[in-house]
C-alpha cells in the first residue's frame, strides 16, 4: 500500500506539556505524510502513560522513559529535559535553605523517583513532604503559594502558566535529566499505522531541554 494512502485511527496518549512542547514537531511530518490517518489524542497523568499503553488503551504514548522499559514496549527518544527544583518567588533566597524543605513532590512516577534519590543522597534527615499532588500544574500552583520546594521537568516549567510565579533553585549536583520518548508495543510495530508513526519519529529526535 502507498504510505500516503494509509487510513484509520491511531490512539495516542501524551501529557498536556507533551502536547505543547513535543507533539507539534513529532506529528507535523506524520500529518503531512499520512493525511488520512486520524489521531485520537488523550491526555492525563504522566505516571500512568506506559500502563495505559501496555494495557492496550492507546496505540502509542509520548512519555518519560524509565531506565528499564517493560519487555513488551519499545521507545525512541524524542526529547531530553532537565529536572529542576522550584520555589515560590516570595520565599527564602536561592540555595541551601530552599533545598532543606519542606517539599511538594509528585505522588508517583519517574520525577518522584528522581527526587527521592536526590534527597536521600543529600539530606541527612528524612525530608518533610507536605503535599503529593498528581499533576505538575497542581504541584507548581502549591509551590507558587509557598507550601514548599518542588521538582518538575524544565519542559513543564517553560510551558506552564505558573512559570512567572516560581523560581528555579540551583542544585549541585543537579538531578539527572529525563528522557522523553515515543513508546509503542513491540508487537504493534508490524501494524502499518504504528509503523508509520515510528519511522517518522526517528527523523525528529532532538536534544530539547
Amino acid at each position: 500500500m502507498d504510505p500516503g494512502e494509509l487510513s484509520g485511527r491511531l490512539g495516542l496518549f501524551a501529557t498536556v506539556t507533551a502536547c505543547q512542547a513535543v507533539l507539534p514537531d513529532l506529528l507535523a511530518p506524520f500529518r503531512a505524510a499520512h493525511p488520512r490517518i486520524r489521531v485520537d489524542l488523550r491526555t492525563g497523568d504522566a505516571a500512568a502513560a506506559l500502563a495505559r499503553l501496555d494495557e492496550g488503551e492507546v496505540d502509542a504514548a509520548v512519555a518519560a522513559i524509565p531506565g528499564r522499559l517493560p519487555a513488551s514496549l519499545v521507545s525512541r527518544t524524542v526529547a531530553v529535559t532537565d529536572l529542576v527544583f522550584v520555589a515560590g518567588t516570595g520565599g527564602a533566597g536561592p540555595g541551601v535553605a530552599a533545598l532543606e524543605g519542606p517539599f511538594v513532590l509528585p505522588r508517583r512516577g519517574l520525577v518522584r523517583e528522581a527526587a527521592d534519590r536526590w534527597l536521600r543522597g543529600r539530606l541527612p534527615w528524612r525530608p518533610e513532604v507536605v503535599s503529593e499532588p498528581e499533576g505538575h500544574e497542581a504541584l507548581l500552583a502549591l509551590v507558587a503559594l509557598g507550601y514548599g520546594t518542588g521538582i518538575v521537568p524544565r519542559m513543564v516549567l517553560e510551558t506552564s502558566v505558573m512559570r512567572d510565579r516560581v523560581r528555579v533553585v540551583a542544585a549541585d549536583p543537579a538531578p539527572a535529566p529525563l528522557a522523553v520518548g515515543l513508546c509503542v508495543r513491540r508487537a504493534d510495530l508490524r501494524r502499518p499505522l504504528v509503523a508509520a508513526l515510528w519511522s517518522l519519529a526517528d527523523q525528529n529526535m532532538t536534544g530539547r531541554t
